[in-house]
């Protein structure tokens, strides 16, 4: 990589190399029986150049031939992307501790024996089809500019994810466990799992009036989308979002805290740079239901003409950095699901979304099918209900939080708890 460096450094006014090896293996059952054993490699390297104020940009699977990814970025010029950013000079990082070794001897047959177990346990206690995943990976960053970044990041993570079907339906429930390490999944993870399934596994057909909805962790990320679109620096620059001139007014309801914590090691991935060099930080976007911050990478940093914030992440090798709301997290409240589940009268719970992507995301609106929607009555859950729909848009969704969660979990997009809401329009089919 140095070697590469110094070469593009002359014939480009400023370079950037970025390297990537994450290794990983999982299994996967269907119906309590094992189906598939996978491993997986994604390694290369990318490289950025920056001339005359143009940006250039190429990726490479491996550097056999340097100079023909030189010649490619330099190729890449005649799009005339601007690039007048200045690359980080980025040293004095705080030390995380985001790798556990022995996650690189975690065996196949190790995983095939927990995910067997879990099975068996599930299927004592329930009498829906079993489907579980398990997976492990570990990873590796490099990164290096011609402003004198030199910078490395090492990974590991376990993830563990059941899954219990309703009959007749592809609707499930799950929760995902997440480590970086081996964990063995706790009686506490699938009592819930079992018991929450077998007190909603009845279907009922109950009216649609005056209920309230209760969003698990697992579908929240449905209103955090919108949110995360919203504080985007791409959407700030290209004018669609609704909150560009709203800074440190109150948008939601004054419980509401959320905020980026790259620097919590406790969890799997935990960054002290974005993979741009960055240093990142804990990074409140809204709190007591104030707007804080918006994010940025460096293009739309140097764009809006303000500091970079840290958020410049890649999807994959082949991708350039973009603003990306990564470590997520939204503040938990102060009562257990079970005390917030006794408050409801009437109710719909949310463990399953679909059609998330439904819905004009940067202005907040969502439209999503329930699958499964499980229906609470006097304070406890008593089925499950088909064909409904929930729809409304988060500036009004989230000045109506009625409870939050005491505990977080790992959840698509971040870690976040139930969230109980009033007034939301609820269609059931009659």
């Amino acid at each position: 990589m140095e070697q590469l460096l110094e070469m593009a450094g002359k014939v480009s006014d400023k370079a950037e190399i970025y390297s990537v090896d994450v290794r990983g293996d999982s299994v996967s059952f269907e119906n309590a029986h094992l189906k598939d054993i996978d491993s997986s490699i994604q390694s290369g390297v990318s490289l950025r150049i920056m001339k005359n104020g143009i940006l250039g940009f190429a990726y490479t699977k491996n550097l056999a031939d340097r100079e023909g990814l030189i010649q490619n970025a330099l190729d890449s010029l005649k799009g005339g992307v601007e690039g007048s950013f200045d690359l980080p000079l980025t040293k004095d990082l705080p030390s995380l501790n985001t790798y556990d070794p022995l996650a690189e001897t975690l065996s196949n047959s190790a995983m095939v024996e927990e995910c067997s177990r879990v099975c068996e346990i599930l299927s004592r206690k329930t009498k829906g089809q079993i489907n579980i995943s398990a997976s492990r990976s570990t990873g590796s960053i490099r990164i290096i500019n011609s402003s004198g970044t030199y910078l490395s990041w090492k990974s590991s993570a376990y993830y563990l994810s059941p899954h219990i079907l309703y009959p007749y339906s592809s609707a499930s429930l799950h929760r995902v466990l997440k480590s970086k390490g081996f964990a063995k999944a706790a009686d506490e993870y699938l009592n819930f799992l079992s018991d929450t399934y077998d007190q909603s596994l009845k279907e009922v057909n109950p009216e649609g009036r005056n209920l309230k909805v209760l969003l698990l962790p697992e579908t929240l990320y449905v209103l955090i989308w919108r949110l995360q679109t919203a504080t985007s620096g791409l959407s700030i620059y290209q004018n669609i979002s609704p909150l560009a001139q709203k800074s440190g007014e109150k948008i939601f309801d004054e419980r509401l805290s959320i905020y980026s914590d790259p620097l919590n090691d406790s969890l799997p991935h935990a960054r002290a740079f974005d993979d741009e060099g960055t240093p990142c930080s804990f990074f409140p976007i809204i709190e007591k239901g104030a707007l804080k911050n918006f994010y940025c990478d460096l293009y739309f940093s140097m764009k809006l003409k303000t500091p970079p914030t840290g958020h410049g992440f890649k999807g994959s090798i082949s991708s350039k950095p973009a603003p990306l709301l990564t470590h997520l997290c939204v503040a938990p409240g102060n009562k257990s699901i079970s005390e917030i589940l006794k408050s409801i009268d009437r109710g719909i719970i949310i463990a399953g979304a679909l059609g998330a992507h439904s819905g004009n995301i940067p202005n907040g609106d969502f439209s999503i099918g329930v699958a499964p929607a499980l229906y609470v009555e006097k304070g406890a859950i008593a089925g499950h209900v088909k064909d409904v729909m929930v729809a409304g848009n988060i500036y009004d969704t989230l000045k109506k939080v009625a409870e939050i969660e005491d505990t977080v979990y790992p959840s698509h997009g971040g870690n976040f708890p139930a969230m109980l809401f009033d007034n939301i329009n609820v269609t059931l089919k009659k």
